[in-house]
């Protein structure tokens, strides 16, 4: 009860302040700071705060037509801590349009870089926002509407800051089977043209801080694994196309990235198998924990690219066009590699895919995963 009226008096307190005034403007920074550490210690109030009218003032002072202070700032980091593994917050902020909202907010950045490292940090954590909602299917069906597609497109061509962001935004717009209609809406608003460049070449030199090469490659050929997954008819013809055009230089490409993740992955897992030796030297006993940590940071050292990339490889080989079978095998063979090793990954794929599904919508994904094994 007392915790109910500590929130409840906050979010009025909010409401009440007149940020004109100095004094009150500071009273609502002073306030945002007790949000963020009552949302630290207990993260149970935050969804009790969202629903008694944060999330609607947080929304409410983001659209406010203010100049850029560090009140908005904050307001987005508060944000996107309540969004943080919370679908009821998640769920709210989509039934209040705050999709709607992060996207009229980041539009700014379309065609303009931040002017400040204050505003690229409010920038990121909309985006973070957005990423996080996304994680929500009826979310994904209001970004769809919102036209958060065509928004992000955009951010692609323009080369600001805010692409590699945006790469992010589409991944987890066009995941699983809830992205099909993202993924139909995005080759019908000429994504392909957007994305494939961004395939063929990393960019060389990404401005926003923490961007690897390893991330821009990691959503890229996501984005690519969930189209191969997602699309049918002429948008799936359209897609397969793309690696058959140039004479097959998607295809080219696509093994290039096969070998470089595959190079850094039998690099860690010698690494991880030498641990493995002197644990069992010391009779530590290996339980599945530790198998579980091992598993992860094989996925980190390149695991996770190299799954999708032989995913997309088992697709387009699967599509009954002849000439990009034909391709693949051929550098396998020229590289002294084998088909083994792809079936290796893909199968490990397989019994690793649907965490947080359903067991049927396991089994189903991973009987349709192994299936494209036989005509590999």
């Amino acid at each position: 009860m007392v915790d109910g009226q500590v929130v409840a008096l906050l979010v009025q307190n909010l409401e009440r302040l007149d940020e004109s005034v100095k004094e009150e403007a500071d009273g609502v920074h002073n306030t945002l700071a007790i949000v963020e550490n009552m949302a630290e210690f207990r993260p149970e109030m935050c969804t009790e705060a969202a629903q008694q009218g944060l999330l609607q003032w947080l929304l409410k002072r983001l659209k406010a037509k203010m100049p850029f202070d560090a009140n908005k700032l904050y307001c987005s980091e508060v944000l996107a801590i309540l969004l943080q593994d919370n679908d009821e917050n998640r769920e709210l902020l989509g039934e209040l349009d705050g999709i709607d909202v992060l996207l009229q907010q980041l539009s700014v950045f379309k065609r303009h870089n931040p002017s400040t490292a204050e505003e690229q940090e409010m920038m990121e954590n909309l985006f973070d926002s957005l990423c996080s909602c996304l994680m929500l299917s009826s979310n994904r069906e209001r970004f769809l509407k919102g036209e958060g597609l065509q928004l992000m497109n955009l951010m692609l061509r323009e080369k600001k800051i805010s692409r590699s962001s945006a790469l992010k935004v589409l991944d987890h717009a066009m995941i699983g089977p809830e992205g099909t209609d993202n993924c139909h809406k995005f080759v019908d608003i000429l994504g392909l043209r957007t994305i494939f460049p961004l395939f063929m070449k990393s960019p060389r030199k990404i401005k926003k801080v923490g961007t690897t090469e390893k991330e821009h490659e990691e959503h890229v050929c996501s984005i690519l694994a969930s189209l191969l997954r997602n699309l049918r008819g002429q948008q799936r013809t359209r897609l397969l196309n793309k690696f058959t055009e140039n004479d097959s230089e998607k295809v080219d490409r696509l093994m290039e990235l096969h070998f470089k993740y595959l190079d850094a992955m039998q690099v860690a897992d010698k690494k991880i198998e030498g641990e493995k030796h002197d644990m069992v030297r010391r009779g530590e006993i290996i339980d599945n924990d530790i198998e579980d940590e091992f598993y992860l940071r094989r996925l980190d050292a390149g695991l996770f690219v190299l799954q999708h990339i032989c995913y997309i490889m088992a697709e387009i080989c699967n599509a009954n066009v002849p000439q990009i079978r034909q391709r693949v095998h051929q550098i396998l063979n020229m590289r002294g590699s084998s088909i083994k090793i792809v079936r290796h990954i893909i199968k490990e794929y397989a019994e690793n895919i649907g965490d947080g599904r359903s067991a049927e919508f396991r089994e189903n994904e991973q009987k349709r995963i192994l299936g494209l094994l036989e005509n590999f």
